[in-house]
């Protein structure tokens, strides 16, 4: 079967780079000879007709050019349709793509969408809300919310305010069950992970697969101020390994482990994002890993 390709695109009345990025994609997918498409992406992440033009024209991909928000909606929109996503990343973060290895520069980017392969890749539920990359409780959240305020995005504001919200920040109550455990706790946030990264090339959770049926859960728990940026670099560095729920130790100031679910109450309402978009909190979070949930062109097989 003969490809034909979706695109998802944000409206071009923007700015000329977004033109440019459109002719681009015009130019290098006719030079493929593979039939396309282009869509607008939808500022309120509905795509419930996206299924309806895909069965009609025969669509075997579909490109989303934005962030790990718009690929959110999109992949959720179309979970049990069998075609391949593909990601161009255009968001502020672009968490799921650098973790499948795919470039910003669009040009790169495209290679991958034609050259690529599509590999099966996991997402989760949390409260039967969909995540395909990260969420998190705390903190992290915190600082989503605020940085969803903003007029300008961008990194240099996603570091102002985390710092900001750093000095001001205050650990939460949490009660972690787990399968074998329950786990009584004070935190800055926990973050539950698909793949290994906030957004940036900032990994927070270095041994996630994104295909191994499993979540990776990083608890950063309640220390001196002082310590935390550096209990937190040993985290992104890879020097705290990760454990499956039934060898779960919890001395040290960061716990790292990896299970298929988990219920997390929060009686303190600390904030919730997922995918780094600002979601209602709840006072428990229910957690499950969905296998195998769609297929992500890649440059390579992700390892075992």
């Amino acid at each position: 079967m003969s490809r034909k390709i979706i695109y998802l695109i944000n409206p071009i009345s923007g700015t000329q780079k977004k033109e440019k990025i459109k002719e681009l994609i015009i130019r290098k997918t006719r030079a493929e000879g593979i039939d396309f498409e282009i869509l607008p992406s939808k500022a309120d992440g509905s795509y419930d007709n996206l299924q309806k033009i895909i069965k009609k024209d025969e669509i075997t991909d579909v490109v989303i050019c934005g962030g790990d928000g718009t690929v959110n909606a999109v992949v959720n929109a179309l979970q049990g349709v069998h075609v391949n996503i593909g990601i161009i990343p255009m968001g502020s973060g672009n968490g799921l793509a650098y973790a499948a290895k795919i470039p910003r520069q669009t040009g790169r980017a495209l290679d991958i969408i034609f050259k690529g392969k599509a590999y099966p890749t996991d997402a989760f539920y949390i409260n039967e809300k969909f995540s395909c990359m990260l969420c998190g409780i705390g903190f992290d959240a915190l600082v989503a919310h605020e940085f969803a305020k903003q007029k300008t995005r961008g990194l240099q504001s996603y570091i102002r305010i985390s710092t900001i919200q750093f000095f001001k920040s205050k650990p939460y109550p949490f009660e972690i069950k787990l399968k074998d455990r329950v786990l009584k706790t004070d935190a800055y946030f926990i973050s539950i992970a698909n793949s290994n990264q906030f957004g940036n090339n900032f990994t927070i959770a270095p041994k996630a697969n994104m295909a191994d049926g499993l979540l990776d859960i990083v608890i950063v728990k309640k220390m001196n101020k002082i310590t935390l940026p550096f209990s937190v670099l040993l985290q992104v560095t890879g020097n705290n390994r990760p454990r499956y729920a039934m060898d779960y130790r919890d001395k040290k100031n960061i716990i790292y482990l990896q299970t298929d679910k988990i219920i997390i109450r929060n009686p303190g309402n600390a904030p919730l994002h997922i995918d780094g978009d600002p979601s209602e909190t709840s006072v428990e979070f229910s957690i499950r890993v969905i296998g195998n949930c769609f297929k992500l062109l890649q440059p390579e097989k992700p390892k075992a």
